[in-house]
């Protein structure tokens, strides 16, 4: 690979070229694999382009503009349960009930999830 009868210019010469095409293939590479996104069945991401919101990524494989586009953490678009601690209630007749409470939600819109409310989690306890 090296002729050490060269000069040591052209041996520098050569080392570099060779440090500049690793180093551009660590960067191509890095780059596709910032590229493709796969969203897994029943979740929804968010793009953003710049900071502002670009479109709505459905499952599946998708590709993004690396170091353009950034993928918001994903939403889960299934249906979900929330169960609440007993809860002492005084009737009518006053008598103490205690009350349990449980709500199934589930998200349609990731994009209103994202940006319409902080924590849509919390919002529903």
């Amino acid at each position: 690979m090296f002729d050490f009868d060269r000069p040591a210019g052209e041996v520098i010469g050569q080392l570099f070229v060779i440090l500049l095409l690793v180093v551009l293939g660590i960067f191509v590479i890095t780059t596709i694999f910032k590229a493709i996104r796969i969203i897994p069945q029943s979740f929804a991401g968010v793009v953003e382009r710049l900071g502002r919101y670009q479109k709505t990524l459905s499952p599946g494989l998708n590709m993004l503009i690396p170091f353009i586009d950034r993928l918001r953490p994903l939403v889960d678009m299934r249906e979900q349960v929330v169960t609440f601690m007993p809860q002492p209630v005084i009737t009518e007749d006053n008598l103490v009930v205690s009350i349990d409470t449980v709500i199934y939600f589930q998200v349609t819109d990731a994009r209103a999830a994202t940006y319409e409310i902080a924590n849509y989690l919390a919002a529903v306890s």
